[in-house]
């Protein structure tokens, strides 16, 4: 009774701690998870108020909250939208992957962390935020741009390539002989493969099958049918997350607009609690010899991202504006990073560390690279315009028609320029 008595307490304390630190987070208009995982620091080892009752309940409810985070991930995506972005997008993918994962694995080997520890950390860099890059859009009201369904379509690809990362590093961080590994691996990638053609040939079907008018059986079976395809793609080594992502992309139609709303306080709530223990399972005092690493990854990659945005809308034939509030919106990281820290932290405990200092820097630039990029490229583009008319000239290269019209952007893009 007294271990039960001191869980309950514990636990209720951590739940109103988060829901406090939410609220204020979305009253100054900033994504929670930085504020989660500062809260993870605070009650982790070394922290200020170190969890004893609740503990291994924190980490079952983490495991929980990235099924959850994956599920309701892959309930935004239909199979003809994966088709159609994987179609349109992959050469904006492939540069995607180029420019973001390679600072990462560049960082680990210059740390001395080894190679899988830089498959790892090219992880961790590669993938934006999906949550709070959908967030930021809805918040700023872009949903209508011209550039918004480019930036939507990097984030499927990325969402959609953690199908294959996630059984590659969980491969290579078994650490198993070439042989057993290979066999290990080809089963892996099977499954997803096959379950990529259920989802994509008859996910109709499976939707279907789970159909209920009730609410409360169809959050039952959706979330049970979840839990069991997320523990048997981990006993095959594919990954859980990639299993629940897989699951909620096989749903579609009505079943998965009811999933989604039944799921998504519950995703809320247990994704809380899967950021909170990331910053339980780390340190704190393990973060300052890794914060300027953390800094320049986090400044580098910023960078890339906004030149992936600038790229990708390009393609698209978006115009200039629209093309940096593109890349603007991708430089945060989260969940997906977060996840791949955590599968990692085993064989490179100082990824976690970085990790943790790299997402917090990055989800709270992120709003605001989001809404200042193109209006501060903009104003240092008037600068230098001044600057050469009072030198007696104009720039080499400067339109000043495009700049007093901005007739590339779609009325969209206009709207908020």
């Amino acid at each position: 009774m007294h271990d039960t008595t001191g869980l309950l307490i514990e636990l209720g304390a951590v739940i109103l701690v988060l829901g406090l630190v939410g609220r204020f987070a979305e009253r100054v208009g900033l994504s929670p998870i930085p504020l989660y995982l500062l809260a993870g620091l605070a009650v982790g080892e070394g922290g200020i108020v170190p969890l004893h009752a609740s503990g291994d309940f924190v980490a079952v409810g983490a495991e929980i909250g990235v099924i959850l985070l994956l599920l309701l991930l892959g309930l935004e995506y239909s199979a003809g939208e994966l088709v159609s972005s994987l179609r349109t997008q992959y050469p904006a993918g492939v540069v995607d992957f180029v420019l973001n994962a390679l600072p990462g694995a560049a960082a680990a080997l210059l740390l001395g962390w080894g190679p899988v520890a830089a498959v790892a950390l090219a992880g961790v860099t590669w993938v934006s935020s999906s949550g709070v890059v959908a967030k930021v859009l809805t918040d700023l009201g872009r949903l209508g741009n011209r550039e918004t369904p480019v930036v939507l379509g990097l984030l499927v690809m990325e969402d959609l390539s953690m199908a294959v990362y996630l059984p590659v590093l969980t491969f290579l961080l078994a650490g198993v002989g070439l042989a057993g590994g290979s066999v290990t691996l080809l089963i892996s990638l099977g499954t997803v493969t096959v379950v990529l053609y259920l989802a994509l040939r008859h996910g109709r079907h499976i939707s279907r099958a789970v159909s209920s008018d009730n609410p409360e059986m169809l959050l039952l079976v959706v979330l049970g049918m979840t839990v069991l395809v997320a523990g048997v793609a981990q006993r095959l080594q594919v990954s859980a997350a990639v299993g629940a992502f897989l699951v909620g992309i096989a749903l579609s139609g009505e079943v998965a607009e009811g999933a989604r709303r039944i799921l998504t306080p519950l995703r809320d709530l247990f994704a809380a609690v899967f950021f909170l223990f990331f910053g339980l399972s780390t340190v704190p005092a393990s973060i300052p010899p890794v914060l300027l690493p953390a800094l320049l990854l986090a400044a580098v990659t910023a960078l890339t991202k906004i030149a992936t945005g600038w790229y990708a809308a390009g393609r698209a034939r978006v115009g200039r504006r629209g093309r940096l509030r593109a890349g603007g919106a991708l430089v945060a990281r989260g969940e997906f990073s977060v996840v791949i820290a955590g599968l990692a932290a085993g064989a490179e405990p100082r990824i976690g560390p970085l990790t943790t200092a790299y997402v917090l820097i990055l989800v709270m630039l992120g709003p605001f690279t989001a809404r200042w990029t193109q209006p501060a490229v903009d104003g240092v583009r008037d600068l230098v315009v001044r600057a050469g008319r009072r030198r007696g000239g104009t720039p080499p290269g400067t339109d000043t028609r495009a700049e007093s019209t901005g007739t590339a952007e779609g009325t969209g893009a206009r709207a908020t320029g």
